[in-house]
């Protein structure tokens, strides 16, 4: 058995020891989600921590392919191979964290700069297509496209999600999108938007695409009530997700509804936390073909009447799709497309799933009562991005 460890190459010198360790996770973190048996691989954005198992919301989702699970081994080794080693002393049954002559860059402690080319040179032929890609069978129902970043080198999701939200959509179209915590990148919200202003302005002939955006109510977030910085986390969100609602107001009126997701209170008996995060985009049914000449129906063409059996694509991973995430993290996922009516079924059943503790909130529903947010959490805000880290 073989224990790594990542430290990231944004948290050094003097800023390593001002940072408190309760918060240092905002200055970067391998926020990687890979467990992989044989020829299965599980993608998720959910830890190993016991409430996982008990009392915390999340995604799995099970590949079974060879060719996928040994794509995604190839990026957990090449993380092992730039990480710290841990040790035993089994005289003094204590441990240390040593950097291996045999990795392949320096460590991010003593050099950030060549840690991040050596990263760089490792990871950039895995965010490629492979010269040996077989062309997909027809026979082939599914497509699986792996996402990968890392800081200040590598990001293929970024662009794949700003390439998804500004597709064009059928009319009758719709997509969720969640994150635990709410914080989207300023491309990510000004996509979301941005697919959903013609809501607004073509709603007689229905050509738009609906967004739901689902996030954690704070009584769900898992900083509820936490002492000292990390207790203003909720707070935090609840001011980001006012200023989203703000936004949409004035860019799409109408065209995206924002939902807090909550069951219970966290740290009280039948309480959960909320951490998945993805993406969801359904599509209608093509429109029927028109009858033969040669036809003797009477029945005139038309638009098929049955509804989509659900998502079409969904994104899956680790990331939270933030600015950290795309920036000072490492994270790994997949766009997955589809059209096999069973696997739409049950993408369709875990939306319903999340949506189900879900209610839709209204920006007076976040200035009221203990959702107001104090200049505290305002000023605690500013600091973290000051210092160069990120929520």
């Amino acid at each position: 058995l073989e224990v790594r460890m990542y430290h990231t190459p944004n948290l050094t010198g003097v800023r390593k020891k001002i940072v408190p360790r309760r918060i240092n996770e905002g200055w970067g973190l391998q926020h990687m989600k890979l467990y992989g048996i044989d020829d299965e691989i599980i993608l998720s954005g959910a830890n190993l921590s016991s409430d996982y198992f008990t009392n915390r919301q999340d995604r799995y989702h099970i590949f079974s392919s060879k060719r996928v699970s040994d794509y995604f081994a190839r990026i957990h080794h090449t993380m092992c191979s730039v990480s710290f080693l841990l040790q035993l002393d089994h005289s003094s049954s204590s441990y240390s964290l040593e950097w291996p002559s045999t990795n392949a860059g320096p460590s991010p402690l003593t050099d950030p700069t060549g840690y991040n080319a050596a990263t760089t040179k490792l990871f950039t032929p895995l965010s490629s297509p492979s010269s040996s890609s077989p062309i997909a069978s027809p026979s082939h129902n599914t497509a699986i496209y792996p996402l990968l970043t890392l800081p200040h080198s590598l990001n293929t999701e970024l662009p794949a999600l700003r390439a998804l939200l500004s597709s064009p959509f059928p009319k009758g179209s719709s997509y969720l999108f969640t994150a635990g915590y709410f914080n989207p990148h300023p491309l990510i919200t000004a996509s979301l938007l941005a697919c959903s202003v013609s809501s607004s302005n073509t709603r007689n002939d229905k050509s738009y695409i609906s967004g739901t955006v689902l996030t954690a109510h704070p009584h769900a977030n898992g900083f509820y009530g936490s002492k000292g910085v990390s207790g203003m986390l909720p707070a935090a969100y609840t001011l980001l997700s006012r200023r989203f609602l703000r936004a949409v107001a004035k860019t799409a009126p109408g065209g995206v509804e924002l939902r807090e997701w909550r069951r219970g209170m966290v740290g009280e008996p039948g309480g959960w936390t909320y951490h998945a995060k993805g993406l969801w985009l359904t599509l209608p049914p093509p429109p029927l073909l028109p009858p033969s000449s040669t036809s003797n129906t009477s029945t005139p063409p038309s638009s098929a009447t049955s509804q989509p059996p659900g998502p079409s694509i969904t994104v899956i991973g680790s990331s939270n799709y933030t600015k950290r995430s795309y920036s000072l993290d490492a994270e790994v996922g997949a766009v997955v497309v589809t059209t096999d009516e069973g696997l739409m079924r049950r993408l369709k059943q875990e939306e319903q799933g999340l949506l189900k503790y879900s209610r839709t909130v209204v920006e007076a529903d976040l200035k009221s009562g203990e959702r107001r947010v104090g200049l505290g959490v305002r000023i605690a805000m500013w600091i973290v991005g000051v210092l160069g880290g990120a929520l």
